[in-house]
């Protein structure tokens, strides 16, 4: 739809992104796609929801070179539905929740979070891609408070997350996690606050100049 509103939130693990993502969305009154991006996935798809949530932004450990075949999996049935579960590969299920990605910023307006979301979109006009970061500290207690965590333990989290998620992202957009070339926008919530850096995107997307 040429009039709508997509922006897709890329975030570091406590910095608050996901809270930002959802300020986005209710200033613009339209949807936030995250954890529900699995629910829609399983059900176009027609698999359970558990084999997405396993393997939700985890790179696929083998077949990596399905990603060079598009964004349709090599065992999609001609049905849309997967038969045989047990064949699918990391590839296999990125290409599930990219369809869906593509299908509803096709329909309509909505704010994606992680998921390599803005790769998946790159030609869309409509696109803003964000990044939320935090300076480290602000990050080490946000996670504390969140995971009922020691600060040593905290640290490990994050650093185990970071790591994760940039192996994902890295290896399926052939960009580089967290860069600031991989992005329109990079924000650091510990610097402006959460409600401030929602604004902040909100008045970035309005006044950004189309493709």
């Amino acid at each position: 739809m040429a009039d709508s509103i997509i922006i897709t939130v890329g975030r570091q693990i406590g910095s608050g992104g996901l809270q930002v993502a959802k300020m986005v969305a209710a200033r613009f009154g339209i949807e936030v796609y995250d954890k529900n991006l699995l629910m829609i996935t399983a059900k176009e798809s027609g698999l359970a929801p558990e084999i997405f949530d396993a393997r939700d932004e985890k790179r696929s450990a083998t077949g990596r070179f399905a990603r060079f075949l598009g964004l349709r999996g090599s065992v999609y049935a001609d049905s849309g539905v997967y038969s045989d579960a047990g064949n699918l590969s990391g590839d296999d299920l990125f290409a599930l929740q990219s369809n869906v990605i593509k299908s509803i910023a096709e329909k309509g307006s909505g704010v994606f979070v992680g998921r390599a979301a803005d790769y998946v979109l790159r030609d869309n006009p409509n696109l803003l891609s964000v990044f939320i970061t935090a300076d480290m500290p602000y990050r080490i207690d946000k996670v504390m408070e969140r995971e009922h965590l020691s600060e040593a333990e905290a640290e490990k989290f994050i650093a185990d997350a970071d790591r994760k998620r940039a192996s994902y992202y890295n290896y399926y957009t052939f960009k580089k996690w967290g860069d600031g070339a991989s992005y329109d926008i990079c924000l650091n919530t510990s610097r402006f606050g959460l409600e401030k850096t929602a604004d902040l995107v909100v008045e970035m997307y309005k006044n950004r100049k189309t493709q």
